[in-house]
């Protein structure tokens, strides 16, 4: 088992050193050039988990699968792995298949979700942020977004997002001071840059907990999780509506567990207003970062949760498979499995940053 986990983190940071980005040149016009990289693929995905039923006595299994989301592109075929389910909406928006069974046979099951997927990058072109609404806009025009997403939010025990923390209000403070705009594109993007200049992508060996905003602010490092939950209180602490995302980081026959942030701006970007943030790339140029993580969603991610503010909302998603057993002789082995085939690359792009602080991809 010890083995397997250290293979999943040496893949998770082939992914994430893939998210840094590489750049192919500068041109005599001032504009930069990346690298081709894919930018439409078509690939089958499974996930879920596979549960060994052993002993003797009686049991109970529960679990709530999520459906997957592209923010650009489409979910073309979606076939249910063991069809004793039920339909649930959890957390304002999130369709999930769940299963509650109860048995005391010997039986292996096999839970969760085969789909076919045709992803496509999202892109904000615009790094000017002249589209978006200033944070008091924002706070005028969608009060109930602000109440909704300005909040903290915790488990029964612990606050992990944490906007009214002290330290996290006074660097964003301090952030939104030098910024010298309250155009909350542009607010937020500074506040990335802080993050990246001020943190780094780590793994946690010792324990596979979520760490608080406040912890992660502490010891200026954390995993995507912790990142993004740092990321969202920074942005929360000015009133700038923020939420998490939960899935997967997709390439070729590799799919990981991964979280990254949603940014309220308004207008008509994003989408309906969001904009995807990419909290744990790896890059020592924080404009490599900017290019290629703010505002922008390529082709690796897979959404299967959206976050709707509350502490249901946290709750569920740090969730997985549980159980109960009612006999000493029972014994239940669960293991996540999230296995990709038939990848195929439709489209291979470069992406260009103009001097008018344009990206498009050619």
């Amino acid at each position: 088992m010890k083995k397997k986990i250290i293979f999943l983190v040496f893949i998770l940071l082939l992914f994430i050193t893939a998210l840094a980005g590489c750049l192919d040149f500068i041109n005599i016009d001032g504009s930069t050039t990346y690298e081709s990289h894919p930018t439409s693929v078509l690939y089958t995905i499974s996930y879920g988990y596979n549960i060994n039923c052993t002993g003797s006595g009686k049991y109970n299994i529960f679990y709530k699968c999520d459906l997957p989301e592209v923010l650009n592109g489409n979910i073309l075929d979606i076939i249910i792995l063991n069809n004793d389910y039920d339909d649930e909406l959890l957390a304002t928006w999130n369709s999930v298949k769940s299963w509650e069974i109860i048995s005391n046979l010997n039986k292996e099951y096999n839970l969760g979700i085969n789909a076919t997927v045709k992803a496509e990058s999202f892109i904000i072109s615009d790094l000017s942020g002249g589209d978006a609404l200033s944070i008091q806009e924002i706070n005028d025009r969608h009060p109930d977004i602000v109440s909704q997403f300005t909040q903290a939010q915790s488990n029964d025990t612990t606050i992990f997002i944490d906007p009214y923390d002290k330290d996290i209000k006074n660097i964003a403070n301090q952030v939104l001071f030098e910024s010298g705009t309250n155009n909350s594109f542009l607010v937020a993007k500074d506040l990335f840059k802080w993050l990246k200049q001020n943190t780094e992508y780590n793994i946690h060996f010792d324990n596979d907990n979520v760490q608080t905003s406040s912890y992660t602010l502490q010891c200026r490092t954390g995993d995507c999780d912790d990142l993004t939950f740092l990321y969202i209180s920074l942005c929360r602490s000015l009133k700038i509506p923020s939420r998490f995302i939960r899935g997967f980081l997709v390439e070729n026959s590799y799919a990981i567990p991964h979280a990254w942030a949603e940014v309220f701006v308004g207008g008509d970007l994003g989408d309906d207003g969001w904009i995807p943030v990419e909290c744990a790339g790896i890059s020592s140029s924080i404009e490599i970062e900017i290019h290629q993580n703010f505002a922008i969603e390529d082709v690796e991610h897979l959404r299967l949760f959206k976050d709707d503010g509350s502490n249901e909302s946290l709750n569920i998603s740090l969730s997985g498979v549980y159980y109960r057993l009612y006999s000493e002789n029972r014994n239940i082995d669960a293991q996540a499995f999230s296995d990709i085939s038939n990848y195929s690359v439709l489209k291979n792009q470069k992406l260009v940053i103009e001097q008018d602080e344009k990206r498009v991809y050619t």
